[in-house]
């Protein structure tokens, strides 16, 4: 990787640190920026992690957030900041409770329930990593990009290798070669780009922020299709998130995705999160529009 890209790297993971830097407005009402992408809507893991960082910053610091249920309402608008107006559910002995609401000229784009616990110990098992490469041993972004109108097809190849806050690995990009149908299964080492600060809260955050990566593609993956087909409408519509254990956004991380069902134009897909000795630190779930364009 030259030293341009990690410049760019580096820039983005600051710009992803600012936007998740919400300014207060009020006692529990929040403004978050958008960054310069040229997007056309806003990405949803940027809202759920400013979200996450509106409702932490309304609990104390010795109650990390254990979860997370979302849903998303309508398309952000990238040209407009995004104020988070959160409700104080509850301030239990053990547990706190937070309800969340993302609004954009006037209207509801997203709400979100958050829940905070103190740290407990109890009873603890987990399943096991899948056994797959590391990520040294799996392309970079430059190796990726060179594989653009060769081994992959252009969209996909400037997806993977496109300067980013989060660098993504992919362990098999066979599934985006060809049309064919797979096993609805894809696993992706990912990271921050840069070292992030030693605060827990962001690098929550940041793991909220990438787990809307990727992660409703892998329903399209039995049909033989993908969320940059044009001829499919793909959106996120709800999304859970549970803590397992501490979290450093800025090591790797595998992403084990899966999808059991897609009916209804809804694609339901899954994932477990990893860290590099094998210890389970998040899961997610999330389902989404996957709806066939007839025109």
């Amino acid at each position: 990787m030259s030293d341009a890209d990690i410049d760019a790297m580096t820039e983005a993971v600051a710009e992803l640190i600012a936007i998740l830097d919400l300014e207060r407005l009020e006692v529990d009402l929040f403004r978050g920026q958008n960054p310069k992408t040229g997007w056309r809507r806003v990405f949803g893991g940027q809202v759920v992690a400013q979200a996450l960082v509106a409702a932490t910053r309304t609990v104390p610091v010795d109650r990390p957030v254990h979860s997370l249920h979302a849903y998303f309402l309508l398309p952000g608008d990238p040209r407009v900041p995004i104020v988070y107006e959160v409700e104080r559910l509850r301030d239990g002995q053990s547990f706190t409770t937070r309800r969340v609401k993302a609004i954009q000229n006037g209207r509801a784009i997203f709400a979100t329930t958050v829940s905070f616990q103190v740290v407990e110990d109890g009873f603890t098992h987990r399943p096991a990593m899948p056994p797959v490469p590391g990520p040294e041993d799996l392309p970079d972004a430059r190796d990726i990009a060179a594989m653009a109108g060769l081994a992959l097809p252009e969209a996909i190849a400037a997806y993977f290798a496109r300067p980013r806050p989060i660098e993504l690995r992919p362990v098999d990009l066979g599934r985006y070669r060809g049309g064919e149908g797979r096993e609805p299964v894809f696993n992706v080492w990912l990271r921050a780009a840069a070292s992030l600060p030693d605060d827990d809260a962001l690098h929550r955050a940041v793991l909220a922020y990438t787990s809307d990566m990727t992660l409703l593609d892998v329903s399209l993956i039995p049909h033989g299709r993908s969320v940059f087909d044009p001829q499919v409408q793909a959106a996120s519509l709800d999304h859970a998130l549970w803590f397992h254990g501490p979290v450093r956004a800025d090591t790797w991380l595998l992403y084990a995705q899966d999808s059991p069902a897609a009916a209804g134009a809804r694609g339901f897909a899954r994932g477990q999160i990893f860290d590099r000795e094998g210890r389970l630190i998040a899961s997610v779930a999330q389902e989404g529009l996957i709806r066939p364009r007839l025109d």
